[in-house]
């Protein structure tokens, strides 16, 4: 014995209409908020901070080491 199931299309596709038609209500909206910046550049927190100094040599060194000692480690 079988049992005949039917989907339920026209529920399915007004559903798919109504979430389209929230995206795309969602998008305008977003769409809409013009030329704003980021907000990193024009951000109080970072005009203080300062370019990175004459001593990054030394962490980038640091990096590779520690990532040649972790690689060594679990070789041997």
């Amino acid at each position: 014995m079988g049992v005949l199931v039917t989907k339920d299309t026209e529920f399915n596709s007004k559903l798919n209409e109504r979430i389209s038609a929230d995206l795309r209500a969602r998008a305008s909206k977003t769409a809409n908020l013009g030329d704003d910046p980021d907000g990193v550049e024009d951000s109080d927190y970072v005009k203080d901070l300062k370019k990175t100094g004459n001593h990054a040599w030394i962490w980038a060194i640091l990096i590779i080491l520690a990532g040649a000692s972790l690689t060594m480690m679990i070789l041997w």
